[in-house]
């Protein structure tokens, strides 16, 4: 006897970072690089002319990731980048329409590689600049660990609009286990995509020092100048020198050629060793 079982809808969304030069209030300052997000504004409801993350609905025959290259592809012109599946979002009142389920994907890109065309349903398609400021912060110990709670801004800013969001996070370490819970205080994003960017971020910054992950907003050949401003930039914080080239000594590879119109001392041009492997201890 087959059985009645109540079947959600499924979605996909991408969180797609990069690296780009921020817009300068003095034209005679170098341009500053800052973090970037990519977000669509939507064509359609709900939430018609809000940004949003890119997604799509998963199709019946579909897998997730096929799913969500096919919505990068289709609504900003993007392939071939990488992805990473982050995490499954089911609050039963995220999507006013009906019970969504969405798995999101952090993707990281060096935007020089493409270029971005607003596909069906999306009215404009940009690269929003992330500010993020914790406005308030407590932590109390407990028996089972310890409870973190942050209240944060996010201010996502184009060349031409400022979105504003505000988060709490609740981070609890319980017998060695952490447990995250988002609260959405105030956004100016469709959805609850507001709570997708802040755990992204988050598992972005936590996997610079451990992993290869930067490398994916480089281009193929680099000045380590460049790599610390990328790992600067991630982080969060300056970097010594010194200790960060001794950091990355085994994971690049110096070529034979130089920055061309660097405006200076050419700098010596270094690509990703693809055979590096993480320190075992």
């Amino acid at each position: 006897m087959e059985e009645n079982f109540f079947k959600p809808s499924v979605t996909v969304d991408s969180i797609v970072f990069t690296i780009r030069d921020s817009k300068q209030e003095n034209y005679r300052k170098l341009p500053e690089k800052k973090l970037q997000i990519l977000l669509v504004k939507r064509g359609q409801e709900p939430f018609c002319d809000k940004w949003s993350l890119p997604g799509t609905f998963v199709q019946e025959k579909e897998r997730l990731e096929e799913a969500v290259n096919r919505s990068l592809k289709e609504k900003a012109n993007i392939s071939n980048i990488y992805l990473e599946q982050l995490y499954t979002w089911g609050d039963p009142a995220r999507d006013p329409r009906e019970r969504v389920i969405s798995t999101s994907y952090m993707g990281l890109v060096d935007s020089e590689d493409i270029k971005l065309k607003a596909g069906k349903n999306i009215h404009e398609i940009d690269w929003f600049t992330i500010h993020t400021t914790v406005t308030k912060q407590t932590r109390k110990e407990n028996r089972h660990g310890y409870q973190k709670i942050e209240e944060m801004e996010i201010k996502l800013e184009s060349k031409t609009e400022i979105l504003k969001n505000k988060v709490k996070v609740v981070k609890e370490l319980v017998d060695g286990n952490m447990i995250i819970y988002t609260q959405i205080i105030q956004s100016d994003l469709a959805f609850d995509h507001a709570k997708l960017i802040v755990y992204a971020l988050d598992r972005l910054k936590n996997k610079v020092e451990y992993t290869t992950i930067a490398f994916h907003l480089m281009p193929e050949k680099f000045t380590l100048t460049k790599l610390q401003q990328v790992y600067e930039i991630l982080l969060d914080k300056p970097l010594l020198k010194a200790n960060f080239r001794r950091k990355i000594a085994d994971m690049v590879i110096e070529t034979e050629e130089q920055e061309e119109n660097a405006g200076h001392r050419p700098s010596r041009l270094y690509r990703f060793n693809t055979n590096w492997q993480p320190h075992v201890f």
